[in-house]
């Protein structure tokens, strides 16, 4: 699951749900935000995580700064 969202380019953004099925666990969508919401490790970039229908979600650090991430990097508007 790690490396699945380690692997979104600057710019993109995958959904909980994409990650759980590239992860090759389809259900585990609430799994990736579980994992998600305890890492703080800068090279796992979680605020690149969204949910299905398109808002930015939480951020163990802050919805506001998620958004921010996320226009910074051209996400976002």
């Amino acid at each position: 699951m790690l490396s699945v969202v380690r692997a979104i380019p600057v710019g993109s953004a995958l959904t909980y749900k994409a990650v759980a099925e590239r992860a090759g666990h389809p259900r585990a969508f609430r799994a990736v935000g579980a994992v998600m919401k305890a890492n703080y490790d800068p090279s796992v970039p979680c605020h690149r995580v969204i949910k299905s229908n398109g808002t930015a979600g939480n951020y163990n650090r802050g919805a506001e700064k998620k958004v921010e991430l996320l226009r910074s990097e051209g996400f976002m508007r």
